[in-house]
């Protein structure tokens, strides 16, 4: 099989086009949507024009395209991005979100080709479990939920800030995984990259109720062959 990735450089679309490589599928293009606004129920934003040095990083052509997200032409500029793909299908690491699972599944289906979410209806603390028990890195690149403190911002969720943040989940009754949109993360290296990702420079966008982990600077080290 040869498909596409619907990709954000979050660790969800991170981690379901990695399944399917593992299943022999051939990834051939990451597609991403870049938001020219700070705000998208359809789309990821945080640091999403550096999904282009991810694609460098696991070694995949990448195309982009903005939308200004409006409700009347987000879509359309995502299925533009889609039916150019001479593909078999396509995939998305959407796990929980009807909202955004339905409208990229009726897009499909207009294009004659099917969507694969191997994430979808997961339990969702097991997927991210199991993504950071395969050797995934991730960072958080935005906030915006209560009990989520700057602290957060940037940091690396390695087993014991899951553990943190489950604790939080619980307290304050929130999606670990982040699909209420309370968390947004960025994906800086894995077992499908070819080369590691290093922040070299970054600041926090912090107001009263959420924050952004901003990536001024980064670049490809620990190049594997």
């Amino acid at each position: 099989m040869r498909i596409s990735a619907l990709f954000s450089g979050g660790k969800d679309s991170t981690y379901a086009l990695y399944l399917l490589q593992q299943q022999g599928w051939e990834v051939v293009r990451l597609l991403t949507v870049c938001p020219t606004t700070d705000d998208s129920y359809m789309y990821h934003c945080p640091n999403i024009r550096w999904t282009t040095l991810q694609a460098d990083a696991l070694g995949i052509d990448i195309r982009t395209t903005e939308s200004d997200c409006e409700q009347e032409t987000e879509l359309a500029d995502l299925e533009r991005l889609m039916a150019d793909e001479d593909v078999d299908g396509f995939v998305s690491g959407a796990i929980a979100s009807d909202y955004q699972w339905s409208r990229i599944n009726d897009i499909c289906h207009r294009l004659g080709k099917p969507l694969f979410s191997p994430l979808w209806r997961k339990d969702q603390r097991m997927v991210f479990k199991d993504m950071l028990d395969a050797g995934f890195r991730v960072i958080v690149s935005g906030t915006y939920a209560h009990g989520l403190d700057e602290g957060w911002l940037g940091r690396e969720i390695d087993q014991q800030a899951f553990r943190e943040l489950c604790g939080i989940g619980d307290e304050h009754r929130l999606s670990v995984s982040g699909e209420g949109g309370e968390i947004e993360t960025f994906v800086t290296d894995g077992p499908a990259f070819r080369s590691g990702i290093r922040i070299d420079r970054a600041e926090k966008l912090v107001s009263r109720d959420s924050g952004t982990f901003v990536i001024r600077e980064a670049s490809l080290i620990d190049e594997r062959t």
